[in-house]
């Protein structure tokens, strides 16, 4: 299993259009990645109503894990995809 950590830049968190960005993102990914909150709930990164159900805010540390074929590539651009503010997106 492949894990990233990473920091929600997000101005409000993973909420609504942010959560929504991302789970599409995820979707497209090709592997199953899973989001794991700071409180240690997780969730399908691909599924937008369990990444709201999260409630994760700004300045939140999060786990990114998948496996398999391209796993490595797909956590690498979804932590980019965190790393943004995409409140400004």
């Amino acid at each position: 299993m492949t894990e990233r950590t990473v920091t929600v830049a997000s101005s409000v968190g993973l909420h609504a259009r942010p959560a929504s960005l991302f789970a599409q993102a995820a979707a497209k990914a090709g592997v199953l990645i899973t989001l794991t909150s700071a409180a240690g709930k997780s969730v399908n990164a691909a599924s937008i109503l369990g990444v709201l159900s999260l409630g994760i805010s700004h300045g939140e540390t999060v786990t990114l894990s998948a496996d398999g074929d391209g796993a490595d590539a797909a956590l690498d651009t979804l932590v980019e995809v965190l790393s943004m503010d995409l409140d400004k997106q």
